[in-house]
């Protein structure tokens, strides 16, 4: 019998038997070697406008090719898609059989320009991952990741060097808080920021705004202040609106001021584009200049109603406006 192995892509370090699985759900030893047993089987095949996952710096307006496998290795009381991620690759319903190279090609007849790895966590499908990002690049196809980022410094590097743009979730700013609602740690998930950053990809942060958990004012300002400080000031943050979710149907949804209020203390903390998610149609969805204070791109929901940014600039005042908005 083979000996059992640990895992060394996430932080958990899972010590994994022959035959089982580790706390993903889906990173299996077989014959004293791990293997992701959703390779190429993904549960959920969409085209999504970009702006869903949420990017607004990248190629607005353009459809990203959307894929996800089952399992993830955060366990979060709230998840938002967690019929898909808290299921293993046996429970989930296979939408296709899909190799990289048809990914690839679904992608480019759909006519997206991008592929993203999302809804569940690409962490756990990262050979998938790495190897449908790798052959979409030599299409000229761009990647995206929309992750938690618990994932370690090694492979986390390697997959930069194939991945263009990011929405990493940090999801609290207090370690005890990842513990206890997400089974996991804050340092990972910081360190996983930085990394992206240095790495060269277009990164942005989602903050799912929880009542109770994750709504302190001082934790957000915290968090904000460290962004502008290990991220620059030009990385996008947006806050997102909780709605009663999986283990969490107890809570009420996010007021409406609390994220207004998320949001200020984002802008003050000298943050240039901080927007409001989940909050159909307001105003907090526009990017903003910085230079001319005049709105650079309007949105409602999902849709650009009007792009006022060329070549990376304001097209009112030609101040530059953060983001990779071309090819």
């Amino acid at each position: 019998m083979s000996a059992s192995l640990i895992c060394e892509l996430c932080p958990k370090s899972c010590r994994i038997p022959e035959g089982e699985a580790g706390d993903c759900r889906v990173r299996v030893n077989v014959g004293g070697k791990l293997r992701a047993t959703t390779y190429g089987r993904p549960s959920a095949v969409h085209v999504d406008p970009i702006e869903k996952k949420p990017l607004f710096h990248f190629l607005p307006g353009t459809g990203t090719f959307s894929i996800a496998t089952a399992g993830c290795n955060l366990h979060c009381k709230f998840c938002q898609n967690w019929e898909l991620s808290q299921r293993d690759g046996t429970e989930m319903e296979v939408r296709y059989q899909a190799d990289p190279p048809k990914v690839v090609a679904g992608a480019l007849q759909t006519g997206c320009r991008s592929i993203a790895y999302t809804y569940s966590d690409p962490v756990v499908f990262y050979e998938y991952t790495f190897d449908t990002a790798r052959l979409a690049r030599e299409k000229g196809l761009k990647n995206v990741l929309v992750t938690a980022g618990y994932i370690t410094p090694g492979p986390l590097r390697r997959l930069c060097k194939v991945v263009d743009a990011s929405n990493t979730d940090l999801k609290y700013f207090d370690d005890g808080a990842y513990r206890r609602y997400s089974d996991a740690t804050l340092k990972p998930v910081l360190d996983a920021l930085v990394i992206q950053k240095e790495e060269g990809v277009w990164l942005e942060v989602t903050n799912l705004v929880v009542p109770t958990l994750n709504d302190d004012m001082e934790m957000i300002r915290k968090m904000c202040r460290w962004m502008v400080k290990h991220l620059g000031p030009d990385t996008p943050l947006h806050f997102s609106r909780f709605f009663p979710m999986y283990k969490l149907q107890n809570l009420p949804p996010t007021p409406v001021e609390t994220l207004l209020r998320a949001r200020e203390e984002g802008l003050a903390a000298g943050l240039r584009y901080v927007y409001v998610g989940n909050l159909h149609g307001g105003a907090e969805e526009n990017t903003r200049c910085p230079s001319c204070g005049k709105d650079a791109v309007r949105r409602v929901g999902f849709q650009v109603l009007e792009m006022g940014v060329r070549d990376g600039r304001c097209r009112s005042c030609g101040g530059k406006i953060a983001g990779r908005w071309g090819a």
